[in-house]
């Protein structure tokens, strides 16, 4: 084989992000609902993900800046007043459990390196338990190997940490190893800094320091040097 080790981002690799953005539409849609609010959901959800994104963009460079506590933030300022969890959490899991979807073909290729003996990781800037949520939603989590996530470390990719941890777990050697990631800098060229290949998933992750290119997460298999098989 090509290499020993594969490292997984789950948002835009594994986790297909269009189905993210349908599961906040119907978490919306139900959470106004539920709580008898006087606002059109559409407008409720702009005003939430506008709240989120300013956590995120205030946060102190890689720190790690916890989802869950972002979404419960702005959720309380869409109804006016602190919320308990729950009053909204396990309504959000159920809707992701419904909408999330994988991206096309990362079951089969996530079981096709486990059954190779390839080494895989998860390297993404989640929550921990939101993370192996989605990892067991998809049938995958018992086929990585590690997670490492940004709660975890408490850093946030392309921070060093983030990789050096991955790799330390693995044990595998950084030429020995790819990244999988959508977004440029923080999965393909934070990768590269550590002698890890880079394989640039989509548009966005496209860039000097890739190694590969791909728009099929079969592709990876061909990478590694794993058969397709019949899956």
């Amino acid at each position: 084989m090509e290499y020993d080790a594969v490292f997984w981002d789950i948002g835009g690799v594994l986790l297909d992000v269009d189905s993210v953005r349908e599961a906040h539409t119907r978490f919306m849609e139900r959470f106004v609902a539920a709580h008898g609010l006087d606002a059109d959901p559409r407008a409720a959800l702009e005003e939430w993900r506008g709240v989120v994104g300013r956590q995120f963009r205030e946060r102190d460079g890689n720190t790690y800046q916890s989802a869950y506590e972002a979404y419960a933030l702005a959720l309380s300022e869409v109804v006016g007043r602190d919320l308990d969890d729950s009053e909204w959490v396990s309504l959000f899991r159920a809707t992701s459990r419904r909408y999330l979807r994988p991206t096309p073909h990362a079951r089969e290729v996530v079981a096709a390196l486990a059954d190779a003996g390839v080494y895989q990781g998860i390297v993404s800037d989640v929550d921990t338990d939101e993370g192996e949520f989605i990892l067991s939603l998809f049938g995958v989590l018992d086929h990585v190997d590690d997670v490492t996530t940004s709660e975890a470390v408490g850093r946030t990719k392309p921070d060093d940490a983030m990789f050096e941890t991955a790799l330390a777990k693995s044990r595998a050697a950084p030429e020995r190893t790819v990244m999988v990631g959508d977004r440029y800098d923080h999965d393909v060229a934070g990768a590269a800094r550590h002698g890890i290949s880079g394989v640039a998933f989509g548009p966005d992750a496209h860039g000097p320091d890739a190694s590969h290119r791909i728009h099929d997460l079969r592709d990876v298999l061909d990478i590694v040097g794993v058969p397709r098989g019949d899956r």
